[in-house]
């Protein structure tokens, strides 16, 4: 597979896979998403026990799953026969299959647990990456560690940096990560910190929004996508 970097971001990104259309971080969400036009979807990538990369976003199982306790003591195999609303856990590759199957960009979150390796997250996730992504997207995280580790494996992928306020030293993070853009939270994204953004050459985007109002007023500002639960509100010419 060649590699490629693409940090067009669609204006509306469907969060968790396919918001509120169905199960968080399921395969059904991504399916659902395309379904109504969306051209973006976000999803969280952490690790098994045994090192496999999987869609989750909670350190445990027991919100969203039938299953109990963390995600990282729990093997790929053990984590394949619990009920998500329907379907199994996915894989990071199955995502990865069906985003390319349905011609979605995609946002990967690499989601750092508590007293986890950042560092091996990343590793892992961006070999992967290398041999089952068509690069048509990016790759954010909180984590430094877990960016920097990702982009040692693959260096062609645009990378985001994740925060909730833009830190006093975000340019220094940034040239830490090589990220191309910032991922902010849209409560703390002021017209002066997306315009501190832009004026350095980066992308913003904005989560997780579900009023259409404040979206228009984000993109207005200058942001490039907002991350919604609800990309059902927009009709697919707006997205």
């Amino acid at each position: 597979m060649q590699p490629r970097s693409d940090l067009a971001y669609p204006r509306i990104v469907a969060h968790r896979c396919g918001g509120r259309l169905a199960a968080e971080n399921s395969l059904a969400g991504l399916t659902a998403a395309a379904r109504i036009g969306c051209r973006g979807v976000e999803f969280d990538v952490m690790l098994s026990a045994d090192g496999v990369p999987v869609l989750m976003h909670d350190d445990t199982l027991d919100r969203t799953t039938n299953g109990h306790g963390r995600v990282d003591a729990i093997t790929a195999t053990e984590l394949r026969r619990l009920d998500l609303q329907g379907e199994p856990v996915p894989l990071l590759t199955e995502a990865l299959e069906r985003c390319a199957q349905l011609g979605l960009w995609a946002n990967i979150e690499l989601k750092a647990v508590a007293g986890g390796d950042d560092a091996r997250l990343g590793q892992v996730v961006g070999r992967a990456l290398t041999e089952h992504w068509n690069g048509h997207g990016v790759i954010s995280s909180f984590s430094l560690p877990a960016l920097i580790a990702a982009q040692s494996q693959s260096s062609w992928y645009a990378n985001a940096l994740l925060v909730e306020a833009l830190p006093d030293d975000w340019q220094s993070l940034v040239r830490q990560t090589g990220a191309l853009a910032i991922h902010i939270d849209a409560t703390r994204a002021t017209a002066a910190a997306i315009a501190a953004i832009r004026a350095a050459g980066l992308a913003v985007a904005c989560y997780t929004v579900n009023d259409r109002a404040e979206v228009e007023r984000l993109l207005a500002a200058g942001v490039s996508a907002v991350f919604s639960d609800r990309p059902d509100l927009w009709r697919r010419d707006e997205m």
